[in-house]
């Protein structure tokens, strides 16, 4: 497994100057400008793609823009190849991107059957870049992280995901309002990966999201785990990757009070919309 992380580091760093070059050349309510980002995402992706099947070309590669494409054009999933699978994102908090906000990453990892075997998050405007490989611990600019260990969501810091248009009365803005009475404080910073990132390295204590994907967590949610965290589906159950409906903490005790709390969510929105 040791020739896998430096080929993750090294095309996310490419990738995240890719990202800033692009950034520079459009401006915030420039016309065109949902063009100009996608042309920066498939041009981030390209160079990932390049490094990676460069140096292991008979592994899989799946990546945001690639499975956005085979969805317009209504095609299905082509099927593994390899027990090796890159799972990317080139760009993940795109709306930060397009505003200017510094909360954006490159997310690279490496699944091996069902099993996570490296990851990296490579914030391009900070620098800071997160790594974590199986049983290696997970590191900030290489240096150890570890989780909070925070064990109350009274004292938490927490942070979601939504989908880009929630309805009014959805079980999503329930969720949200039972944790937000719960917790200390909620975030919702726009990066599925660096809010799991955050989590590895202390300054979050939990997240849960329903509305991403794959690429948009998966070397977050090893980041997690290898600084000591915990990371399940939204049942408490084991997570599948490519069904990634999470919750994440940095302590078991916070993590089953979450998962307390969102499922009393559920059953609040479930009596709400029986008395209607």
């Amino acid at each position: 497994m040791s020739d896998f992380l430096p080929t993750c580091v090294e095309a996310a760093r490419a990738a995240g100057k890719v990202l800033l070059d692009w950034q520079l050349r459009f401006t915030v309510r420039e016309k065109g400008r949902n063009d100009l980002v996608t042309e920066a995402d498939v041009a981030a992706q390209e160079v990932i793609r390049q490094i990676v099947l460069k140096t292991f070309p008979d592994h899989d590669f799946l990546s945001e823009e690639e499975a956005a494409d085979r969805k317009v054009q209504n095609l299905p999933t082509p099927p593994r190849r390899s027990r090796f699978r890159w799972i990317v994102d080139p760009l993940d908090g795109t709306a930060n991107y397009v505003h200017r906000l510094p909360a954006y990453a490159v997310s690279i990892a490496l699944e091996h059957g069902s099993d996570l075997v490296c990851g990296c998050v490579l914030d391009p405007t900070s620098g800071e870049c997160y790594t974590a490989a199986l049983g290696q611990g997970a590191a900030l600019n290489g240096k150890p992280i570890r989780v909070s260990g925070c064990q109350t969501l009274e004292q938490a810091m927490v942070a979601v995901s939504f989908p880009p248009n929630v309805p009014r009365g959805s079980i999503e803005i329930t969720r949200f309002v039972e944790v937000l009475h719960a917790a200390q404080s909620v975030r919702r910073l726009g990066s599925a990966a660096l809010n799991l990132c955050y989590i590895g390295a202390g300054r979050l204590d939990s997240y849960w999201a329903t509305s991403v994907s794959a690429w948009d967590v998966a070397a977050g949610v090893l980041v997690v785990r290898e600084a000591g965290g915990m990371v399940t589906d939204i049942r408490g159950t084991p997570l599948e990757i490519d069904r990634p409906e999470l919750v994440a903490a940095g302590s078991p005790e916070l993590h089953a009070q979450v998962l307390q709390t969102l499922r009393h969510a559920a059953a609040e929105h479930a009596r709400q919309n029986f008395t209607k």
